[in-house]
C-alpha cells in the first residue's frame, strides 16, 4: 500500500495514494457516484499564443503604488481603473486565467473616498488606496457572495466581512476583487484538479497556460503572478499558499496558526488552517502580513497569540539578515526532480555565500510518519467546523450542513461534479464528533511529531534558527480527467505544527517558477522574512508571466 502523501495545499489538499489515505478515513460511507466526465475535454492551452496589452502598473510594488499616490502620479481610484482594465484583458479574455470569480462594483467608489481621506487627513499607512485580492472563501460583506468555488454558496452573501477583510480595510486598502480556488479549498476529492471550481471554472498559470497554478489558492496566485493587484489573500491547511507561490512566481507567507484571525473563512481545519499573504516581492508580503495580523475576539487563538505580534513586519527586511544564520537542510525533501535539485543547489551556494551557516543534513526525525493521522484530522475538524459556518450562513444558502451539501452535489452533478467526485465529503460526513478517540488520538500524534519529534528536534538538535527545503516542483500539465500530478513538496510538517512557512522563487525549469522555503517554530515570521528577504536580494529570481500556451514536445 503506498503512503499517503497528504500536501494539503489549503487549500490543495493534493492527495498522492489515495489507497493510504483511504485507510485513514472515518468509515466506508459507500460508493462515491457521479457521471463520467464528458468525452473530447479541450485542453487549457494549445492556442496560438495570446496577445497581452502593456500595462504601466505591471511589478509594481507597494511601495511604488503608495509613492504614485503621494506624489500624485495617480489616484487609488486610477490604480482600480486600471487594474479592472487589466483583468478584463487577461481573464476572460485573451489568456483566460480565469483567476477570479468576481471583481467588486465598489471597488471605484472605496478608492475615491481613500483619495479624498488622504487629501484631507493623510493616509493611513502604506496599503491606504492599495487595491488587494482575496481568495473567495474569506467573508466580505456584500453584495459579493462568498462561495469558496461551490453553486451551493452563491446565495452566501454575508452581513459582515471576514476578520482578516475588515483589517485590511482598516488599513485602508481597496478590495478589487475574489480569486478563483480549488473549491471547497480542494477537500472534496481525491482526484480533484486544483484551480477548478463550479464557479470559476479552471484557472490557469499565468506562465504556461496549460500548467496548473497548484491551489487551493490558485487564482490568488494567478492574479498577483499577473499583476491583477500589488498583493493578494491566499489560505491554507497544508500547501495552500506556498505551492500556488512556488508555481506562480511568488512570495507566500503562511503564519503561525493564531497570528491572523481566521473568523469568516470557510474552514477546513481549526489546528491548521490560516489566511497569509502571496506578493511579488518579501517586503510587499512583509506589509501585507502586518495589516492582516493581530488579536480577535472571535478566535481564540489569535488572543493567545496577541503577544507575538511584531505590527510593522516590514522592519525585518535587512539585506544582511542571512549573515550568521544557522539553517539547517531537509534534504529528504530533495529528490524528487533533479532539475529542482539544481536550482536548491544553486540555492545553498547563495546562503553561505550570504552568511549563513548551514547544516546539511538536518531532516526531521518524524519525516513521513504522520499524514495520515494528518488526514484523519482534517476530516473530522472539516465535518465539525464546516457545519458550524454553514449554521451561521444567510437563508438564502439552502445546504445547512454538510450533509446537505453531499445531496445538493449529486442533485447537481453535471454541474458541480463533470470530472470528479466528492469522496472527501463522504469521508467526512462518515465521521463521528471531536471527541471521538480515533480523533483526539490522531491530533496528539500530528501534535507530537510535527512539533517535538519534528521541526523543533531539528531546531535544538542542531542549533539552527530555521530549515530551508524545496517547495514544491514546475507546475505539471493540467488534467481534469486524472486529476493533479503533484511531484513534491515540503509544506506538511510546518502546517501541521501551525508553525511559520514562508516561500521564496529561486529559480525556473524550463520556464516555470520553482520556490525555496523556509520555517521555523512558533512566532517566527519576522526572523523568516529576515532570512527570506536577504535570499530575495542576492538572487531576484522573479520575473514576470509571459502567458505562453505550452511549452510543446
Amino acid at each position: 500500500m503506498p503512503r499517503a502523501e497528504v500536501a494539503m495545499n489549503r487549500r490543495t489538499f493534493l492527495v498522492v495514494g489515495a489507497g493510504a489515505v483511504g485507510a485513514a478515513a472515518c468509515g466506508e460511507p459507500g460508493r462515491d457516484r457521479r457521471p463520467p466526465a464528458a468525452a473530447g475535454t479541450p485542453s487549457p492551452g494549445g492556442e496560438p499564443a495570446p496577445r497581452t496589452p502593456a500595462f504601466d502598473l505591471e511589478e509594481l510594488t507597494v511601495a511604488e503604488l503608495s509613492d504614485g499616490m503621494a506624489r500624485g502620479r495617480w489616484s487609488s481610484a486610477d490604480l482600480v481603473r486600471q487594474y479592472l482594465a487589466r483583468i478584463e484583458a487577461l481573464d476572460q479574455r485573451g489568456p483566460r486565467l480565469r483567476a477570479l470569480i468576481a471583481v467588486d462594483p465598489g471597488a471605484e467608489d472605496a478608492a475615491r473616498a481613500l483619495d479624498e481621506e488622504r487629501r484631507t487627513r493623510g493616509a493611513r499607512g502604506p496599503l491606504h488606496g492599495v487595491p488587494v485580492i482575496v481568495k473567495d472563501n474569506l467573508d466580505t460583506a456584500g453584495p459579493l457572495a462568498t462561495t469558496a468555488g461551490s453553486l451551493a454558496f452563491t446565495g452566501n452573501v454575508a452581513a459582515r466581512d471576514a476578520f482578516v477583510v475588515e483589517r485590511l480595510r482598516a488599513a485602508g486598502a481597496v478590495l478589487l476583487g475574489k480569486a478563483n480556488l480549488s473549491e471547497w479549498a480542494n477537500f472534496r476529492s481525491t482526484r480533484s484538479s486544483s484551480g477548478w471550481s463550479a464557479v470559476g471554472g479552471q484557472c490557469r498559470n499565468p506562465y504556461v497556460l496549460d500548467r496548473n497554478p497548484c491551489g487551493s489558492s490558485s487564482g490568488t496566485g494567478a492574479a498577483i503572478a499577473a499583476s491583477y493587484a500589488a498583493v493578494g489573500v491566499g489560505t491554507e491547511t497544508d500547501g495552500s499558499i506556498v505551492c500556488p507561490s512556488n508555481s506562480c512566481g511568488l512570495v507566500g507567507i503562511k503564519p503561525t496558526v493564531g497570528l491572523v484571525s481566521r473568523r469568516g473563512i470557510v474552514p477546513i481545519s481549526h489546528s491548521q488552517d490560516t489566511a497569509g499573504p502571496m506578493a511579488r516581492t518579501v517586503a510587499d508580503a512583509a506589509a501585507l502580513l502586518g495589516a492582516m495580523a493581530g488579536p480577535d475576539p472571535g478566535d481564540a487563538a489569535t488572543t493567545a497569540g496577541a503577544g507575538h505580534v511584531e505590527g510593522d513586519y516590514t522592519k525585518f527586511l535587512d539585506p544582511r539578515g542571512l549573515n550568521g544564520v544557522r539553517i539547517g537542510v531537509a534534504r529528504r525533501h530533495f529528490g524528487f526532480h533533479p532539475d529542482v535539485d539544481r536550482l536548491m543547489e544553486e540555492a545553498l551556494k547563495t546562503l553561505a555565500g550570504a552568511g549563513a551557516v548551514l547544516v546539511d543534513p538536518a531532516d526531521l526525525p518524524s519525516h513521513g510518519t504522520f499524514e495520515e493521522a494528518e488526514f484523519t484530522v482534517l476530516l473530522y475538524e472539516f465535518k465539525a467546523g464546516l457545519n458550524a459556518y454553514l449554521a451561521g450562513t444567510p437563508p438564502a444558502v439552502k445546504a445547512r450542513t454538510l450533509e446537505a451539501l453531499i445531496a445538493f452535489n449529486e442533485a447537481e452533478s453535471e454541474r458541480e461534479m463533470p470530472y470528479f467526485g466528492q469522496e472527501i465529503f463522504l469521508r467526512a460526513q462518515a465521521c463521528g464528533p471531536l471527541t471521538d478517540r480515533k480523533y483526539v488520538e490522531a491530533l496528539a500524534e500530528c501534535r507530537r511529531k510535527s512539533r517535538a519529534e519534528g521541526i523543533d528536534a531539528v531546531l535544538a538538535r542542531h542549533r539552527v534558527e530555521a530549515i530551508v527545503a524545496p517547495t514544491g516542483g514546475p507546475a505539471w500539465v493540467t488534467d481534469l480527467v486524472n486529476g493533479d500530478h503533484f511531484g513534491g513538496g515540503s509544506s506538511t510538517a510546518a502546517a501541521v505544527a501551525g508553525y511559520p512557512n514562508i516561500t521564496v522563487p529561486a529559480g525556473f525549469v524550463r520556464g516555470l517558477p520553482v520556490g525555496i522555503s523556509f520555517f521555523s517554530t512558533a512566532w517566527r515570521e519576522g526572523p523568516l522574512i529576515r532570512m527570506a528577504y536577504a535570499f530575495e536580494q542576492a538572487t531576484k529570481h522573479r520575473r514576470p508571466p509571459q502567458f505562453v500556451p505550452t511549452l510543446g514536445t
